[in-house]
């Protein structure tokens, strides 16, 4: 089982994050997908945008989180708008 700092784009605090909302490694990270750890982080920490979507992302790609292709940016930018209403 991986760290999730062991993850491009995963520092510190983001690890803190995930593993408060249970995600604690990175198998766990690639299998929740982006999108759903996403959501679990942003009931507990409503101040989380869609940069912390994108570094998600990134990191399971293991791709730096601005080097998403620009549909994968506008896919994930209209599930974090969803998320606001």
């Amino acid at each position: 089982m991986a760290e999730l700092t062991s993850m491009i784009n995963i520092g510190k605090e983001m690890e803190r994050k995930l593993m408060s909302v249970g995600i604690v490694s990175s198998e766990g990270l690639i299998e929740a997908g982006a999108k759903d750890a996403f959501l679990k982080l942003k009931q507990k920490y409503p101040n989380v945008c869609l940069v912390h979507l994108y570094t998600l992302e990134g990191a399971i790609q293991n791709i730096e989180f601005n080097s998403l292709s620009e549909d994968k940016k506008k896919e994930l930018k209209e599930f974090s708008d969803f998320l606001k209403r």
